[in-house]
C-alpha cells in the first residue's frame, strides 16, 4: 500500500511528562511501523502536558492523545495509509466529540 502524502510527519512528544507516560515506546512503534514514506520525529513539548503521550500528524494537524504502543498499528493503517483518522483516539480538545 502507498501512503497518501510523502510530506507527512508524525511528531511524538518526548518531553518529560510524555516520556513518563510511555512516549519513547510510542515513538519506537511508529518508527517500526510507518516506513520511509512518513517522517517520524521525536518532538519537544507539544504544549499538552498531562494528556500524553501526544502525537501530532502533519500537515493535517491531527492530534492523538494517550496513545499506547499497541494502538500505533491502528493509526498507521487507518490514518497514515488509509487517510482516515482513528476517531476514538483523537484528542477531543482539538477535535471535539470525535465519536
Amino acid at each position: 500500500m502507498k501512503f497518501i502524502e510523502s510530506s507527512r510527519r508524525v511528531l511524538v512528544c518526548q518531553n518529560r511528562t510524555c516520556r513518563k507516560q510511555g512516549g519513547a515506546k510510542v515513538l519506537a512503534a511508529f518508527q517500526k511501523l510507518s516506513g520511509s514514506e512518513v517522517a517520524v520525529v521525536a518532538s519537544s513539548c507539544l504544549g499538552q502536558c498531562g494528556s500524553g503521550p501526544m502525537v501530532l500528524v502533519m500537515p493535517e494537524e491531527v492530534w492523538y492523545c494517550g496513545l499506547c504502543p499497541e494502538e500505533v498499528a491502528a493509526v498507521t493503517e487507518q490514518h497514515l495509509r488509509g487517510g482516515t483518522p482513528v476517531k476514538a483516539m483523537l484528542y477531543r480538545k482539538f477535535h471535539g466529540s470525535a465519536n
